[in-house]
């Protein structure tokens, strides 16, 4: 008889990603990481989700949530999110001036999407989620999101716990958050 090895396993807990259309640095060129913020903070207040770890990149977000009820739909969540910064981006675009950049949005859209309504292309269509089945790979998902800004390409602080928009000070160095409470990933998953 083989003995069965335990896990700790959830699937209420998710790495989350997604990205601006056609990878363009829309959250530095408008300087709204605050609105990555404002949706951790709604889906915390209206639904108790928990924002883990995250990191805002000048074009992509990657974030670990925590769902404390199951029934929530990610892809809705993350449809509703992303609709809502699409219209902030597009309302700074507008006041700026930035018409060439709107005009790239633009034409992003295909026929079908025009159709529907759709004027701006701000978000890549999917985004990508991944169920965190165990500690191993929740470190490393946190690893991942907290080494972003200083690998590859991006050189954006020069100590990853330097760079604003991300949750390592918090664990580092017990570093508050003021824009979004974080909540430490070891409540749920020791």
């Amino acid at each position: 008889m083989s003995i069965r090895t335990s896990h700790q396993i959830t699937d209420n807990t998710w790495f989350i990603t997604f990205t601006c259309y056609d990878w363009l640095p829309l959250f530095e060129i408008t300087d709204s990481y605050d609105l990555i913020y404002n949706w951790l903070k709604l889906i915390d207040g209206k639904y108790q989700i928990k924002t883990l770890a995250y990191v805002i990149m000048p074009n992509h977000a990657h974030v670990l949530i925590y769902l404390t009820e199951l029934n929530i739909n990610l892809n809705t969540l993350l449809s509703n999110g992303k609709r809502f910064m699409a219209y902030e981006f597009i309302k700074w675009l507008k006041a700026s001036n930035q018409n060439s950049l709107l005009d790239k949005l633009s034409a992003g859209c295909s026929e079908k999407e025009k159709a529907k309504g759709q004027k701006h292309k701000v978000f890549e269509p999917s985004f990508d989620a991944k169920e965190i089945y165990s500690v191993g790979f929740l470190n490393q998902k946190i690893d991942y999101i907290h080494n972003n800004p200083v690998q590859g390409k991006w050189n954006l602080a020069k100590e990853y716990t330097d760079y604003p928009h991300s949750s390592a000070a918090f664990y580092i160095d017990g570093a508050l958050n003021e824009y979004v409470e974080i909540t430490d990933y070891r409540i749920y998953w020791v």
